[in-house]
């Protein structure tokens, strides 16, 4: 049962003017549907197409065939603040998500999207498009917020960060039961969730056929457990962990895709249906094992549940999931829509996550809500190789260390959660043979002191008013 919408009266000033704003004819059912399949925790380079040519990532490899190919993409270190900025196409500071979001729907009120944020579900609901979310939203699990308050008509996945895939239980901790249909909670035992979502993106696909919409397919894979169907799994039997377990798994979101991508084509919905690719981050090297006995989920203590030392590619860059190093916020993106976009071109210029927020809405006709965004619209430079990135530079906060990117430098603060801990600033070349890999700030406190600043300038702006 989907709860009641519950609107702030910022946004409804907001959606108001959104509507009011609306051009003649905008809710003809001509406009293009949006399909947004971001991935998780996949590496840099993890896919075909990128170069990894231990990968069966064939269905991936066809989209970035019809479509358009981005090297240079920037999303976030963990989910939350790049879940965040896709939505809203703000930093995630400005939304109220810089650190882990509340997690059970029963716990006490913890950090959850603020509700007067205007999502993209929003925008395209208000604009008559049908809106869904199937897999995982990890913005807030409080039951007054989530997906079903933020515009999308129907939320069929986990409110949190990760589960087992084949009993649905959240496993840092204590554990507890994450698999729900709107608010209401689910228990589907022995069903594999990715699986459980494909099959509901199909049906929402059949359903809405004849009619605009707006599906967000966000699956959890392949963030850990990295549990893969032995199908995936045969094509890398000769492998070595970590690669071998991340690589299966990469495999299974990449068949699970194929056959959406399929159903589109079968309904005839290919050329008039926008379809972005991405990862909300870089791979894990994370290492969890369950550590209590009477676990929620039925583990027993030892059980091993991380990505067993991180297998993911990322080229000449270092850094993963966690770190504001390439391989943590450089990720994997390809956008298509054939016969309007280009087909079978590589881009190089420097995007974010937050760019699809106002290059979609340019792509749909629909018009920008009257709110601070901070993507641009990409779609000149989608056209044309030789249009300058809108960004010259990037900024970066996760809790409380942070970084700022201009240029081929990138500076990186760190300070220990004690309240007298020093602050740590590392200087990182993006460009050589060992990009990242030397600390310059030794050598050049010029361009710490100036990156210092635009970062205080920054600060001041997206934390006004949080």
């Amino acid at each position: 049962m989907t709860p009641a919408r519950s609107f702030t009266p910022l946004l409804i000033v907001a959606l108001a003017v959104l509507v009011m704003t609306m051009p003649a004819g905008l809710l003809a059912a001509d406009r293009p549907n949006v399909l947004i399949i971001y991935s998780d925790d996949r590496g840099t380079l993890d896919a075909g197409c990128y170069g990894s040519a231990d990968l069966h990532t064939l269905n991936i490899d066809s989209l970035a065939e019809r479509g358009v190919r981005f090297t240079q993409v920037y999303a976030h270190t963990v989910c939350c603040p790049s879940r965040a900025a896709l939505m809203t196409g703000r930093h995630p500071q400005r939304t109220g998500v810089n650190s882990w979001a509340q997690r059970a729907i029963t716990d006490p009120e913890g950090v959850n999207m603020s509700l007067d944020e205007v999502t993209l579900a929003e925008v395209f609901q208000q604009a008559g498009y049908r809106t869904a979310l199937f897999g995982k939203w990890h913005l807030g699990a409080h039951r007054d917020h989530g997906p079903t308050r933020q515009g999308f008509d129907e939320f069929f996945g986990i409110r949190d960060g990760f589960i087992d895939n084949h009993n649905h239980y959240f496993l840092h901790g204590d554990g507890f039961h994450d698999l729900f249909e709107g608010t209401e909670e689910v228990f589907a035992p022995g069903q594999f969730f990715p699986d459980l979502i494909t099959e509901r993106s199909l049906e929402f696909l059949q359903q809405n056929r004849r009619q605009p919409f707006f599906l967000y397919l966000a699956y959890n894979t392949p963030h850990y457990p990295e549990q893969a169907p032995r199908r995936d799994r045969k094509h890398y039997q000769d492998g070595d962990e970590p690669r071998r377990s991340c690589a299966a798994f990469i495999t299974t979101t990449d068949r699970l895709i194929g056959r959406v991508l399929d159903k589109l084509d079968s309904l005839k919905l290919t050329d008039n249906t926008v379809v972005i690719f991405m990862s909300d981050n870089g791979h894990s090297e994370e290492d969890y094992q369950i550590r209590i006995d009477n676990h929620n989920s039925g583990y027993i203590k030892g059980h091993d549940y991380g990505p067993h030392g991180g297998g993911g590619h990322t080229g000449p860059w270092i850094g993963h999931k966690g770190t504001f190093l390439e391989g943590g916020v450089r990720v994997p993106a390809i956008i298509s829509l054939p016969g309007t976009l280009p087909e079978k071109v590589v881009r190089n210029q420097a995007i974010t996550t937050m760019d699809w927020f106002p290059t979609l809405l340019e792509l749909c006709q629909l018009p920008t809500p009257k709110v601070t965004l901070d993507g641009k619209n990409i779609l000149p430079l989608i056209h044309d190789p030789h249009v300058s990135s809108p960004h010259t530079r990037f900024f970066f906060q996760w809790q409380q260390n942070w970084a700022v990117q201009e240029g081929d430098w990138k500076l990186i603060r760190k300070r220990g959660k004690q309240a007298n801990a020093p602050e740590i600033f590392s200087l990182h070349h993006l460009a050589g043979e060992t990009p990242q890999a030397i600390d310059h700030a030794g050598d050049h406190p010029e361009i710490v002191k100036h990156l210092q600043q635009l970062y205080s300038t920054w600060a001041a702006d997206v934390f006004s008013g949080k």
